[in-house]
């Protein structure tokens, strides 16, 4: 029998709320919808370590981040050096495998057992080699979320140009060899410039206001050790209710663009008679807040940042369907870890011992579910069951919890009330026990080291990050 391919497309910074199919009646995302009609929705998948570079070592090893080392954007430990990763099996085991986009692995022309990537930098030489207009040239910055328009051809974006690098695989491929295609959007990160057609679709569509919570809607009250991201990156909380719809309208459009292109890839694959043998799965490394709780970006645990997007697409020939698949829903919690052992398992490819993750194909029939930990930078941890989610934050060891089936949208922080200090207690502990393992030097017994609190957005450092397309680095949007 043929061995499948898989097609892996993920984004960058896109939270779960996204989808049309999955209740988002304000933006337009006709090819998720069909991803999400012919396959598998993950409803609670989380990046346990809501970041760039450790979401993107977890996909790659099958490992978490408080197991692979690193916990945050910085070059302390090389995880994919350390641990194997499910390219390098796929391509030990007679697949053809490339990656087309963003990685964010360090240094950047590592591709850690994919046999060839080309990166976002390759994009702007490009640009730069035939004369034309590339997409960052209206000097927004890279966590900045101040929408801005882009004017440029769309045929000539970073999106476009991905989706046009990907369909090159897979015309050219070699046919007598499988393939691994990773596909990976720059976008809908920051800085929001969508393309003005894409904009202009959202024009006359009312966005939500963002969401407030009791804990957050005075910033004089508010937990400030878990803004410390937002005052860091960008100016969120300092807008309007109107601005912030505005963000909104951006995001949605570039998460519109990318939609639109995969149109392409799909339409290109369905020519090709590649979709009877091609496993599609669809997710991002972690997700934006987008104004709620006046906070954009992500690193903490709230729902805005962690919680992303996860479908499975099985082979069909188009037009016709996975009976056993097709439009399923699972609701048990998982992570980007559960990547790895799926794709190799559909793979028929042995997966280590020592993974984090599941193989999801089997984990949506068997009776177990897991629990949820989450460490980022070592300053943002959480703990979660299939009802309440525990966080806390170093600075100042502040904390929250919430009842997320009775309060989806985090909105009554139940921490400090008395019939909740059980549930409190439960939660925490856990979080404690987990954190004993992978951060001893924060904990004292059953005793947490916290930090010192913050108190105004005045004592944070600012990054926008200003960048220019002249520095080689593969974090370009």
């Amino acid at each position: 029998m043929e061995r499948p391919n898989i097609l892996l497309i993920t984004t960058d910074q896109q939270r779960f709320d996204t989808i049309h199919a999955l209740g988002n009646k304000e933006i337009f995302t006709p090819h998720l919808n069909w991803l999400a009609d012919e396959g598998i929705t993950f409803n609670r998948c989380y990046s346990a370590c809501p970041v760039c570079m450790p979401a993107r070592a977890t996909i790659m090893t099958g490992k978490e981040a408080y197991t692979h080392g690193l916990t945050g954007n910085n070059n302390d430990c090389l995880p994919m050096r350390d641990h194997v990763t499910f390219p390098k099996l796929l391509t030990e085991n007679g697949y053809q495998t490339r990656a087309e986009g963003k990685l964010h692995f360090f240094p950047m022309r590592a591709t850690y057992g994919i046999e060839h990537a080309d990166l976002p930098m390759d994009y702007f030489n490009e640009m730069r080699k035939y004369g034309k207009y590339s997409t960052r040239h209206h000097g927004v910055g890279e966590n900045e979320v101040e929408p801005f328009i882009n004017t440029q051809n769309e045929a000539d974006s970073l999106t476009h140009w991905t989706v046009d690098k990907s369909m090159d695989f897979i015309e050219n491929r070699d046919p007598t060899r499988p393939f691994f295609l990773w596909t990976s959007f720059t976008k809908p990160h920051s800085p929001l410039d969508p393309n003005l057609s894409f904009w202009e679709i959202y024009n006359g569509i009312e966005m939500q206001d963002p969401v407030m919570g009791d804990w957050s809607a005075d910033m004089d009250t508010a937990p400030l050790g878990f803004y410390k991201p937002t005052f860091q990156l960008n100016n969120v909380w300092r807008m309007s209710k109107a601005q912030k719809k505005q963000i909104k309208r951006a995001y949605y459009a570039c998460i519109s663009q990318i939609d639109y292109n995969l149109g392409l890839l799909f339409a290109r694959m369905r020519e090709l008679n590649l979709l009877e043998n091609t496993w599609i799965i669809f997710t991002s490394d972690h997700g934006d807040l987008l104004g709620d709780h006046n906070m954009c970006a992500k690193t903490n645990f709230l729902e805005g940042s962690s919680h992303i997007p996860l479908l499975i697409k099985p082979p069909a020939a188009f037009g016709s369907s996975d009976a056993r698949y097709a439009g399923l829903q699972c609701d048990k919690l998982t992570t980007l870890a559960d990547i790895m052992p799926t794709v190799l398992s559909i793979c028929k490819i042995n997966s280590p011992e020592d993974l984090d993750g599941n193989d999801l194909l089997h984990y949506i029939e068997d009776e177990s579910e897991k629990d949820f930990y989450g460490n980022c930078e070592d300053k943002y941890f959480a703990f979660m069951d299939k009802q309440f989610k525990y966080m806390w934050t170093w600075y100042g060891g502040e904390e929250l919890l919430f009842d997320l089936k009775s309060d989806p949208l985090e909105q009554h922080n139940l921490a400090a009330l008395p019939e909740y200090n059980s549930v409190k207690e439960k939660l925490k502990g856990n979080m404690i026990e987990n954190m004993k393992k992978t951060s001893p030097h924060m904990v004292d017994g059953n005793k947490l080291s916290a930090g010192e609190k913050i108190n105004s957005h005045r004592n944070i450092s600012r990054f926008p990050g200003l960048n220019t397309t002249l520095f080689p680095r593969d974090s370009f949007h």
